[in-house]
């Protein structure tokens, strides 16, 4: 897939320095551009690079003026990294604009299916499912019964959605993800035998939200496990049963969320973070990696280590923790004087 300088010109509100007609078909970092590839300049660090760079066009901002001859075609805009993104954005849609229908695939008689649907080959629509216009879903994957997909939602190729789940609109679910299977519910009898808790919940996903890969969100015992809106979630990252992330948490990988536990809103939590189960996690609060959460958190607290505690306590007592060396030898010399005196 090609573009001219002209057409990203005009897709960015930008002004060509150079050949209009000049074409591109891969992007690049600065310092690794070559022939044919799409760059930019936003940090003054790398602007070394724009001088010695193989890429045929590159972004810049309209305040850089060059002291050099530069081979590249330049587009001046406002602001190039924001521009660069927009473009990233644009390409991306265009890329995974897929439409129709692989073979081959299995679609239930009884389900409902939008305009512009893209189905990958061996992907299977159950009984009942609801999906909206516009949605893409890739080779190998598995729609439950009674699911309901909104409008613009991608599910990435071997994502699994277990049955009477709803996921809103403008989702995307990448590779691997599974939604909707049974929480981690058993009861021991007498005998110490674990025999497992039906899981007769769902998962609701709302609008705006990206999953990661290999990503597992649980289904409730009763009602719903419940992620809002916005909630952005990276690889690797477990949600139990019951729980609830509210509106526009950020969640690193390998985090593992325990059963009922409620996530406030605007969250940023670290990687590899634990959460005990049937606890309260305040809105703004930030999370440190690593960290074993085992209690509420309060509103805008942040918190950091095993069990994870407020961060200026946790300073102050790494502190003390840096400094034990020389207390335990100051206490030595205090039990020889002691040890001392008494002799005297």
């Amino acid at each position: 897939m090609k573009f001219t300088a002209n057409q990203i010109a005009e897709i960015l509100e930008g002004d060509i320095v150079g050949d209009p007609n000049t074409e591109v078909s891969k992007l690049a970092k600065i310092e690794e551009g070559t022939e044919g590839s799409l760059t930019f300049l936003s940090n003054e660090k790398y602007t070394s690079y724009i001088y010695t760079t193989q890429a045929s066009i590159a972004i810049v901002n309209k305040s850089f003026e060059p002291t050099q001859d530069i081979s590249a075609t330049l587009i001046k805009v406002d602001d190039a990294y924001a521009a660069f993104t927009k473009l990233l954005t644009f390409y991306n849609e265009v890329k995974q604009n897929k439409t129709g229908k692989e073979t081959p695939h299995f679609i239930s008689e009884s389900a409902e299916t939008g305009i512009n649907l893209y189905l990958g080959a061996f992907a299977y629509i159950g009984n009942n499912v609801k999906i909206g216009d516009d949605v893409k879903i890739y080779p190998h994957c598995y729609i439950g019964d009674n699911v309901t997909i909104a409008d613009g939602t991608t599910l990435f190729s071997g994502v699994k959605v277990y049955s009477d789940c709803i996921i809103g609109s403008n989702v995307k679910i990448h590779a691997g993800a599974i939604i909707g299977a049974d929480g981690f519910g058993f009861a021991p009898d007498e005998n110490k035998v674990y025999t497992a808790i039906p899981q007769i919940g769902n998962v609701i996903i709302e609008d705006n939200v990206d999953i990661g890969a290999n990503t597992t969100i649980d289904r409730a015992t009763l009602g719903s496990t419940i992620i809002r809106k916005g909630v952005k979630l990276d690889n690797l990252i477990q949600v139990a049963h019951n729980c609830k992330i509210d509106e526009n948490t950020v969640i690193a990988a390998q985090t593992g969320i325990s059963g009922s536990t409620k996530i406030g809103k605007r969250n940023m939590i670290g990687g590899q973070a634990g959460f005990a189960g049937h606890i309260k996690i305040g809105d703004d609060v930030v999370v440190s990696g690593f960290s074993g959460v085992r209690k509420n958190v309060k509103d805008k607290d942040i918190v950091i280590g095993f069990p994870a505690y407020n961060i200026n306590k946790w300073n102050k007592s790494s502190a003390i923790v840096r400094n034990l060396p020389s207390y335990v030898a100051k206490i030595s010399e205090l039990e020889k004087e002691i040890k001392a005196l008494k002799g005297e």
